[in-house]
């Protein structure tokens, strides 16, 4: 690829914090975003920002507060873009959904035994009821609709070591009625859940903990998903194909960073643009390149799929700590928030884009 052709991941701010940070999101239709932690205390840290262009550094903090236990993750998926509100999960096993103007809890439950690790939402502006998905160091999976205090599936390991659940997201949230939810944990077992019939769809086993997982687009329906694990590697599973005797679905697998690839996320412009977040420091930039054809015939004439390619249009070293959390903005192309082991967190801008 021609260098002057390929996206640059240029850091438009930078701010050091006093605290180590987990997660960072914009706030749905602003300039703002939130960054959540844990303080030497063991505190929980909240800290509210925006894009300033008359500040020194480009970052205006708007409000800080600290309570309760350290922070681990967060989410806007459950809620309206007129409401905003975010939910936040904690390492006491809390899960807060907190009003951004007045600053008041107005839903709390206790979820989990423990810390939970990983936290999403869908149907707060898409489809389907408002719902969030916990994952928990208790190793259960909890599915909550905002409206009621019990969790309306919860889904436990039967083995007597139960291991841990490091990552959740939904999914094929494309009407009122389909939903899927995977889980990834740290045994290396993906498991793909249909909320609909209750069922457990696929599950299989990477043979390292499962640290992020994403599909390439929540509110569509379900065209492929990306776990990334331990040791430095990716997996991007074609879920538009299935075939039971063939491991159900087709994987293509990347060996990246050289360390553990704690997330990755999909650009919300163009769903086969997606960051990994390297442990080592490091963002690398992908392009997922579709086979010419996504399926074939097996032995026994059933369809079988066919994985697709990847291509790195760039990588850029930005800490000597774990990348910890990344989220890109949903209203400016190319424009992210993400935060570092290193407590920093960076504003950063990734060009040309648009090219594919």
């Amino acid at each position: 690829m021609d260098s002057t052709d390929a996206p640059q991941i240029i850091e438009h701010a930078h701010r050091n914090l006093t605290y180590t940070p987990f997660d960072t999101k914009w706030i749905p239709c602003s300039s703002r975003f939130v960054i959540l932690g844990q303080s030497p205390s063991m505190k929980g840290i909240f800290q509210l920002f925006q894009l300033d262009q008359k500040t020194e550094g480009k970052l205006r903090l708007l409000h800080e507060f600290t309570k309760g236990s350290g922070y681990k993750c967060a989410t806007f998926g459950a809620s309206s873009l007129t409401n905003r509100q975010i939910a936040i999960g904690d390492f006491s096993g809390n899960l807060t959904i907190l009003d951004l103007e007045t600053q008041q809890e107005v839903y709390k439950v206790k979820a989990h035994e423990g810390l939970i690790n990983s936290l999403e939402g869908a149907g707060g502006s898409g489809m389907g009821p408002p719902e969030l998905v916990t994952g928990g160091r208790d190793g259960c999976v909890k599915v909550w609709d905002i409206r009621q205090e019990a969790p309306v599936v919860s889904l436990e390991p039967a083995e007597e070591i139960k291991p841990d659940c490091w990552a959740v997201c939904f999914g094929n949230c494309y009407n009122d009625s389909e939903r899927m939810l995977a889980a990834g944990y740290d045994n290396g077992d993906i498991k793909l859940f249909d909320l609909r019939t209750n069922y457990l769809q696929w599950d299989t086993n990477l043979k390292n903990g499962v640290c992020g997982l994403q599909f390439d687009r929540r509110d569509q329906m379900m065209n492929k998903i990306v776990a990334t694990t331990l040791e430095g590697k990716f997996h991007i599973f074609d879920l538009r194909t299935f075939n039971a005797t063939e491991g159900g679905y087709a994987e293509a697998i990347e060996k990246v960073h050289g360390a553990t690839v704690w997330g990755v996320k999909h650009l919300p412009q163009n769903r086969d643009l997606f960051v990994t977040l390297g442990g080592n420091g490091s963002l690398n930039l992908y392009k997922y390149n579709y086979p010419s054809q996504r399926s074939v015939q097996d032995m026994n004439g059933n369809p079988k799929g066919v994985p697709g390619s990847v291509t790195m249009l760039n990588q850029r070293d930005l800490s000597t700590q774990p990348v910890a959390s990344f989220d890109w903005s949903a209203d400016r192309l190319g424009l992210a928030v993400l935060s570092c082991l290193d407590q920093s967190m960076k504003v950063i801008i990734t060009t040309k884009l648009n090219l594919y």
